[in-house]
């Protein structure tokens, strides 16, 4: 059995890493760290884990495990991860230090990496195009939740030139998690309920990866306008994506595309036509929907994309990265159907 950690396992990411973990049929889940909550037992931190999880939370890791996962906040795992470690595990991490080059996490960030010299060495995470990459990887960054679903329902698109990159609108709608269980005002309950905001328009964090990464996977060159926005749920993103059609192309022609890279791939539906992604259909499972209309008359096309957040958009796609890089099924400990009602 193959031993894994989760360092920083008491948030929401945390947490669901654990979930997930322990419930697979190749790992053990030996140590769960914690600084807000070093020597609590994880049951009492959440309870919906007695009977299944009899751990402590440590305040570090003390020995070498098969696989290490970093659900830090930015700026911590840079500190962390260093050459040895990485001679002895495989370490997924869940955070941005090593999701973007140098240059720009500098700029977004506001902070100095640790560890610049290993940002070359990592591998970008996202399972579904990086997986001949990932099967080789030692250090693996997870993709952020809404460069996810963004990165999911355009790659096709613009590996196949089927759209123009220059006029290329994400907006994007996100639970209430996704700021994680720190407290804040803005996470309040009175500060969200019954509330929908948009925030951080022009300097969201996502906006550059979800740049680079498309220029790193299709030799296109975009300058995407993201808005995020909070919606009064708990879990889920809903991507909505506007983009211009390169003239000849319809409905059909826009399937066939996302068919040639998705009809096998066992976590990405492709929906029917007329029918559009929810969040509820992909609540609590590893799944991404993809659904989208094309409107010839004007050359416009419009991609609704669904994930959870927490799951295909952190905890769940890390544990499909781990599967990747060890070698084993890529679906194990993911075979979940979504909740409902939820």
């Amino acid at each position: 059995m193959n031993k894994v950690a989760v360092v920083g396992s008491t948030g929401y990411v945390g947490g669901e890493l654990v979930r997930l973990l322990s419930q697979h049929p190749m790992v053990d889940v030996a140590v769960v760290t914690s600084n807000s909550y070093k020597g609590q037992a994880y049951e009492d931190v959440y309870p919906h884990f007695k009977k299944n999880i009899d751990l402590v939370c440590e305040d570090e890791l003390k020995e070498d495990y098969d696989v290490i996962f970093l659900a830090l906040p930015h700026s911590h795992s840079s500190k962390w991860v260093n050459r040895e470690r990485l001679k002895n595990s495989k370490i997924i991490d869940l955070g941005a230090d090593y999701r973007l080059s140098y240059d720009v996490y500098k700029n977004w960030y506001t902070v100095e990496h640790e560890s610049k010299d290993l940002i070359d060495e990592a591998v970008y995470g996202l399972s579904e195009w990086q997986r001949e990459k990932i099967k080789d990887a030692s250090l693996i960054a997870n993709p952020g939740c809404y460069v996810t679903a963004s990165l999911l329902t355009l790659l096709p698109l613009l590996k196949e030139n089927a759209v123009d990159k220059d006029n290329i609108i994400i907006d994007a709608k996100t639970g209430v998690t996704g700021a994680g269980r720190s407290l804040s005002l803005g996470t309040h309950y009175t500060e969200v309920n019954e509330n929908v905001k948009a925030y951080n328009l022009y300097k969201h964090r996502h906006k550059p990866e979800i740049d680079e990464i498309i220029l790193k996977l299709t030799d296109v060159e975009t300058n995407v306008l993201f808005t995020p926005h909070l919606v009064p749920m708990n879990r889920g993103i809903l991507a909505t994506i506007y983009l211009d059609i390169k003239k000849g192309m319809t409905q059909e022609k826009v399937r066939e595309v996302y068919e040639k890279y998705y009809s096998q791939e066992k976590f990405i539906r492709l929906l029917a036509d007329g029918e559009y992604a929810q969040t509820r259909w992909v609540k609590g499972s590893n799944y991404c929907d993809i659904s989208f209309q094309v409107n010839e008359d004007y050359n416009k096309l419009i991609c609704v994309t669904a994930i959870d957040n927490i799951l295909k958009g952190a905890a769940g796609q890390a544990v499909q990265n781990m599967n990747i890089a060890m070698g084993f099924k890529e679906e194990l400990g993911l075979q979940m159907i979504p909740l409902f009602p939820v």
